[in-house]
């Protein structure tokens, strides 16, 4: 059970990633991996959303903002991943 855990929780951190690099381009996605990328988006979205309630974008010069809700979820998987360990 423990072992299936950590599995799902590596699963979401590498879904994360792949869903940040992918999402500007989800249009152009091949039929055979929209279905892996609406599940993703599916559970990342509303997550994501929540966020960005309570954390603000981050301000780098003029005109130039980063978003740290990605990078919060992240860190959130990978304390979750280590507490399991």
């Amino acid at each position: 059970m423990r072992s299936l855990f950590i599995f799902i929780l590596n699963t979401f951190i590498l879904g994360l990633f792949l869903y940040s690099k992918i999402l500007p381009h989800k249009s152009n996605l091949d039929n055979k991996f929209k279905g892996a990328f609406n599940f993703f988006d599916s559970i990342f979205t509303p997550a994501l959303l929540f966020l960005k309630k309570y954390i603000k974008p981050v301000k780098l010069g003029n005109f130039l903002q980063i978003d740290l809700t990605e990078v919060i979820l992240f860190l959130l998987l990978l304390i979750l991943l280590n507490n399991f360990k």
